[in-house]
Parts: structure tokens; C-alpha cells; sequence
């Protein structure tokens, strides 16, 4: 009779007696779940596709810097112009800037004509300033030397292009405002110079309009909502030494740090634990009142490099990070109140935890496994994140159409045109926008998938070690981590993948609906019906209890899975009837395990994100090229790196317990309420537990 001792399963030699020489690991099995796993290469496949999309069509650059008068991009390297020294974008036309923030004026500023500069130009003390365009045509100097010339060779021209020029057709075009770096874009100050406007209509020059729309203008654009999520998604690609040190490295150390700590000093550690954990929310709370000026004299600021201390810009970046340090508060206040309320029941979690250590020191090689799968990550998420990269900067490059009254000289063909006069956007098709939602899925189920694989192989590895009786027995396969990844590699990847899928998509989909939640609350469209509001408001927190709940059963089946090779649905079904069976003997004990280990994570992703912090308050990520707009998204990727790699880990002890527990439960079923195989350690924590019970009651 095929089938392993579990529940009402018998042994594959019929005889219903576990651990003997057939132990529970070593039943028949066969592949379960053949579709998803065959779903699931599918899915990769297109992945791959959907990347070399975004490697053939994304520019990076794209990201922060804009476009010239010619479509290209700025600090980049073009088959014309070689840009990479210049990476400001400037509107060399004052009026053009005027006239777009002007309600019914028909033009916008996408359309103004713009250069890319090393620097923002000023306006001259003693006389008049000049940005002419790029030097071609009877322009026979090279680009060094018009960047050396401070971009100006009006004095070389000749006096029909003086007279476009002075017209605010071109070539060159006068310096009237100065300007600021904000974000690579040169931000217009509404405070004209007297000397260049004075100068200026000496030479009979055209009218030029000075007010303070001209500034709006050109912030409006730099602080659009797109314009804000490209640069955030820039500063996670030029970090990428924070990500790599704070989000990979650091948390491995200190996850295994923890982990041999936890096998040596098993009895302080959730004291520790929980006195770090209040220590580094605090820090990293204080970090964003710094980063939002709240303390010290560090706050962010739109604007890089020199400039006049008395001039200031607002950004959205400014106001997310005070939202973000707001939150921030909000969450330290109820984790240290939390973390005070648990401390009467750290002692239930170290005889717990003791369990957990004592199968660590059997099975020695649970500590280094979790390097597999780490490794298999951090190869996947730089090749992700570059895929990332590229395809939100996708997209292609096309002249607007517009109907703009404008013109300017054109040195190539020597002659004023009015006819290609509109300037150049990035054209985003719909399926672009789709490619980054799947690319931003894809990530998600393969952390999935790899964390839910890494768990499985830890369930079976210690569910050896208990049906020996929590001895070191011939029944224990030689190198148990080993022989359980083969059993899970040949026979229930697609288990795995069926069971990550359902957690991936319920996270997508609660995220989705919690962001148009929000949306319709900003938009002031809530049901004014009781029962509907009440509807509106309990919805995020039923989604939530789902996405909890299927966490938990996924991580029962998961166990299951590495026991019996059984399929992920009948997987759940055993698990989810043993826990129902034994909740009140084994509900305070787990739960208070996964309290402490959860903090356990939430140390190693904090102590990262500190770290990135640090890094990111360096010198190089303060300068012109490599200025970080905000440490908001490095950070918080840092933060869910550094806890994806102590998941993975803490998974170790995690799953020691949780599989411990549940053939714990099967043993007493088996066994007419009394486990026989269960460890000393186990069988006297549970005892406490009654003990407390009844002296409760």
C-alpha cells in the first residue's frame, strides 16, 4: 500500500509503525502538481522576454536626465554630440518658459527648446551673457572648446544670426534669470538681472517677460508625479554599493551571527532581541526626523551643489519623507508598547526556541544552507534590478506634435525654420506600463518560491531528526539537508510553485486594492450608505487577515510536503486539520516563537537600513552626478532585502519549530495522545504551558 505515516496515511509496507526502518522521509512518492510547475517555467520564459525588452529599448539616463533640442539625452553619448560631461537641462528661451505656464498660451513646455549644459548659466555683472547652441554647421569650433567659451560664441557670429538672436530665434539666446540646479534640471529664479535686461534692450532685443510664472513653470514639471517616481527608481540604481553591502551582505552576517547565537546562547537571546529591536527603530526613526529637518541640519534638498543659502525649493521628495517620518513614529510608538507587552511570555519562547537549537546543533547543516538559496537571489536580483531599470526608462523617443507659433536658425541647413520647432518627449505605450507590473510580479513569486523551496528542505531535514527521536540514529539520512533537496527538486517543485503563486497573487492583490482605496478616498468618493462605509473601511483589514492566513496554512503545507511528497492542496488539507485539532496545546507556544523571531527579522532589515543611512550620508551620494534625490527607496530597499535574507535564515529556526510542533501533533494521533517521539525539551515545554494554563484559570 503506497504512502507515508501521516494522519490517516499508512506506511508503505502497511504496517502504520513510524521511524522504524522505512521512516516517514524515505516513503514512495511521485511529482505532484506537474501543471504549475509547467505554469510556472511558462511564466519565466515570458520573464526573460519581458527583459530583453526593457535591455533593448531602456536608457538608465532616461531616469534623471532630459532631453535636448535634438531628442538626446543628456549626459549620454550620441552618434552627433558626446554628452556625458553634460548633464543639466536648460531652456534657453526665457519667453518660451513664460508663455507655457500661461493658461491659454498653447504651449507647452516639452515643446520649449532646450540644451544640455556642464552647469547653470548666470547672469553676467558687467554685461551680457550668452548659451548659443551646440557648434555645427559654419560653427567650426569643437564641443570642448564651447564648453570652455562658457557656451557663447555670439560674438563670432555673423550679423544676420545676431539679429535671430536677438530676435530669440537663435543661435544663441541671452542669460536674463539665473538659474539653480534642481534635479539636473536648471530652475529659473524670478529675479532678472537689471545689468543683462539693460544690456539686453540696448540691442534692441525683444520684449521679455518676467514673472514669477516663469519659475512655476519649469518647478511644475520637475515635480510631476512621474518626473518624482523616475528619480526615486534612478536613486535605487546609483546606489547599488549601498544595496549590495547594506542589503545583502550585511544582514547574511548578521543572520548567521544570530543564528549561532541562538545555538550557543539560546536563553538570553529573545531578551536581546527584543532590547535591539527598540533600539534600532528608535535610530532609524531619528534618521528620517534628520533626513526631514526635524533634528540637526541635514535635511534633503531638491537642490545640487553651491548656491545661494537664501533661495529655497520644495520638492515632493521633501514631503515624503516627512510623511515617512511621520509613519515611522507611529510604528516605533506601537512596537516598543508591543514589545513591553510580550515580555511576561519570553520565557515560553526560549523553551521553544531551546527545541529549535538543540535540532540546529544535530543537523549542522541547516546553518549553512540558506547560503544556497542566498546566492541564488542576489544573482537574480541584480539581474532583475538592471531589467528594472531599463524598463521603466523604455520607451521611444519621438518629436511632439505640436501646433507651437515658434521658431529658430537651424546652422545646418543655415536658415531660420518654423517647422520642426516642437521639442521631444519619451512616448510610454500602454504595455509598457503592463511589462513593469509583471516584471514587478515575477520578482515577488520567486522570492516566493525560493523562500518557500528553502523552507521545505528544512522541514524534511528536521522532521528526520524528530522521528529519530531527536537522536543521532541510523534512521537520519548521512547530510538530511542534502537528501531532502533531492526529494524536493525531483518531486514537488510544483507544489511550491502553486503554494508561492497563492501568496504572490493575494499580496498583489491586497496591494491593489489598498491603492484604490486610497485613491478614492483622495478623490473624496466614499459610499455614503452605513453598511457600504463600513464595507470600505473593514475590506484592507479582510484582506489582510487572508494574506496572514494563507502565509500560515502555505507554511503548514510546506511541511507537510517535505513529510509526505503529497500534493500542495492535500498538503494543506493534513495540516490544516492537525493544527485545528491541537490549537489549544500548541497555539501559545508558536505564536509566541513567531513573535520572537519575527523581531529577529525585523532587527536584521532595521540594522540595514540604518546602515544605508550611514552610507548613503557620504560625500559621494551628496555630489552632483551620483546625489541621491532621497534615501527614501535605497533605504527601503535595504529594509525589505535585509529581511527577505534574515527570512531566509531565521527560516532555519522557524521552520524547526514549526515542523517540530506539527509532527508533534501527528505522534500524539498516532500514538492515542501521546507522542513517542517527541524530545525531552519539547514534551517539558508543553507542560509549562499547562501548568501556566492552570494556574490561570
Amino acid at each position: 500500500m503506497r504512502g507515508p505515516v501521516i494522519g490517516k496515511y499508512p506506511s508503505s509496507d502497511g504496517n502504520g509503525e513510524v521511524g522504524a526502518g522505512n521512516g516517514i522521509i524515505k516513503s514512495n512518492r511521485k511529482c505532484r502538481d506537474i501543471v504549475f510547475l509547467v505554469f510556472f517555467i511558462a511564466f519565466w520564459i515570458a520573464m526573460i522576454v519581458n527583459s530583453s525588452f526593457g535591455f533593448n529599448q531602456g536608457n538608465p539616463l532616461r531616469l534623471n536626465f532630459g532631453l535636448d533640442y535634438k531628442g538626446n539625452v543628456c549626459g549620454g553619448k550620441h552618434d552627433d554630440f558626446d554628452l556625458r560631461e553634460l548633464e543639466l537641462k536648460y531652456w534657453v528661451n526665457p519667453n518660451q518658459v513664460y508663455q507655457s505656464g500661461m493658461k491659454n498660451s498653447g504651449l507647452k513646455l516639452s515643446n520649449a527648446r532646450t540644451i544640455c549644459l556642464l552647469d547653470c548659466p548666470i547672469p553676467s555683472e558687467d554685461s551680457l551673457n550668452w548659451v548659443c547652441d551646440y557648434p555645427e554647421g559654419d560653427i567650426r569650433i569643437s564641443l570642448d572648446d564651447w564648453i570652455d567659451m562658457n557656451y557663447d560664441y555670439f560674438a563670432d557670429l555673423t550679423p544676420e544670426l545676431r539679429n535671430t538672436s536677438l530676435q530669440l530665434q537663435g543661435p544663441c539666446y541671452p542669460v536674463i534669470f539665473p538659474s539653480v540646479n534642481v534635479y539636473w534640471s536648471c530652475q529659473f529664479i524670478d529675479r532678472p538681472s537689471n545689468v543683462s535686461l539693460t544690456n539686453w534692450k540696448r540691442m534692441n532685443g525683444v520684449t521679455i517677460n518676467d514673472d514669477m510664472v516663469i519659475d512655476k513653470s519649469i518647478h511644475n514639471i520637475i515635480n510631476a508625479r512621474s518626473s518624482v517616481l523616475k528619480r526615486y527608481v534612478a536613486d535605487v540604481g546609483k546606489s547599488w554599493p549601498v544595496l549590495i553591502v547594506c542589503g545583502g551582505l550585511l544582514p547574511l552576517f548578521l543572520s548567521l551571527l544570530w543564528l549561532l547565537m541562538i545555538r550557543h546562547f539560546v536563553t538570553a537571546m529573545p531578551w536581546v532581541t527584543v532590547f535591539l529591536f527598540n533600539g534600532l527603530i528608535i535610530s532609524v526613526t531619528m534618521f528620517y526626523y534628520m533626513k526631514a529637518g526635524w533634528i540637526g541640519h541635514d535635511a534633503i534638498s531638491p537642490i545640487i551643489g553651491p548656491h545661494d543659502p537664501y533661495y529655497h525649493v520644495t520638492s515632493r521628495e521633501q514631503h515624503h519623507i516627512r510623511a515617512a517620518a511621520f509613519l515611522m513614529t507611529c510604528v516605533m510608538i506601537i512596537s516598543v508598547l508591543s514589545s513591553i507587552a510580550i515580555v511576561r511570555r519570553i520565557l515560553m519562547a526560549t523553551s521553544v526556541l531551546k527545541v529549535a537549537a538543540k535540532v540546529i546543533g544535530e543537523v549542522q547543516a541547516l546553518i549553512i544552507f540558506p547560503a544556497i538559496p542566498y546566492l541564488i537571489l542576489a544573482v537574480f536580483y541584480m539581474i532583475w534590478l538592471s531589467a528594472a531599470l531599463h524598463l521603466f526608462s523604455s520607451g521611444e523617443i519621438v518629436r511632439n506634435d505640436c501646433n507651437s507659433n515658434c521658431c529658430a536658425y537651424d546652422l545646418k541647413a543655415k536658415r531660420v525654420s518654423c517647422d520642426d520647432c516642437c521639442g521631444y518627449s519619451i512616448h510610454y505605450t500602454k504595455h509598457i506600463g503592463a511589462s513593469i507590473l509583471f516584471h514587478l510580479f515575477g520578482c515577488y513569486w520567486a522570492t516566493q518560491f525560493l523562500i518557500a523551496s528553502s523552507s521545505t528542505v528544512i522541514a524534511g531535514s528536521v522532521a528526520s531528526y524528530y522521528w529519530a527521536r531527536g537522536e543521532t540514529s541510523t534512521t537520519i539520512p548521512f547530510l538530511p539537508v542534502f537528501s531532502s533537496m533531492k526529494l524536493l527538486t525531483r518531486y514537488s517543485l510544483g507544489s511550491i510553485a502553486i503554494g508561492s503563486l497563492i501568496v504572490s497573487f493575494t499580496e498583489s492583490t491586497r496591494f491593489i486594492l489598498e491603492a484604490i482605496r486610497r485613491r478614492l478616498k483622495v478623490a473624496d468618493i466614499i459610499p455614503e450608505n452605513f453598511i457600504k462605509r463600513i464595507m470600505f473601511h473593514t475590506s484592507r483589514f479582510t484582506l489582510k487577515a487572508i494574506e496572514l492566513t494563507t502565509k500560515s496554512v502555505n507554511r503548514n503545507a510546506y511541511i507537510m510536503i517535505a513529510i509526505t511528497g503529497k500534493g500542495f492542496f492535500k498538503a494543506s488539507e493534513v495540516a490544516t486539520n492537525l493544527i485545528i485539532s491541537n490549537i489549544l496545546r500548541i497555539g501559545k507556544v508558536n505564536v509566541i516563537g513567531d513573535v520572537i523571531l519575527f523581531l529577529g527579522k525585523l532587527c536584521v532589515s532595521l540594522a540595514s537600513a540604518l546602515f544605508a543611512f550611514l552610507m548613503l550620508d557620504t560625500h559621494k551620494y551628496k555630489s552632483s552626478h551620483n546625489k541621491i534625490t532621497s534615501p527614501l527607496f535605497p533605504v527601503m530597499v535595504c529594509w525589505g532585502l535585509g529581511y527577505v535574507v534574515a527570512t531566509l535564515f531565521f527560516g532555519v529556526v522557524e521552520m524547526s519549530i514549526d515542523t517540530i510542533i506539527l509532527s508533534y501533533c501527528q505522534d500524539a494521533e498516532e500514538h492515542q495522545g501521546t507522542a513517542h517521539y517527541a524530545p525531552l525539551l519539547l514534551i517539558e515545554t508543553f507542560e509549562e504551558q499547562n501548568e501556566v494554563q492552570r494556574i490561570g484559570q
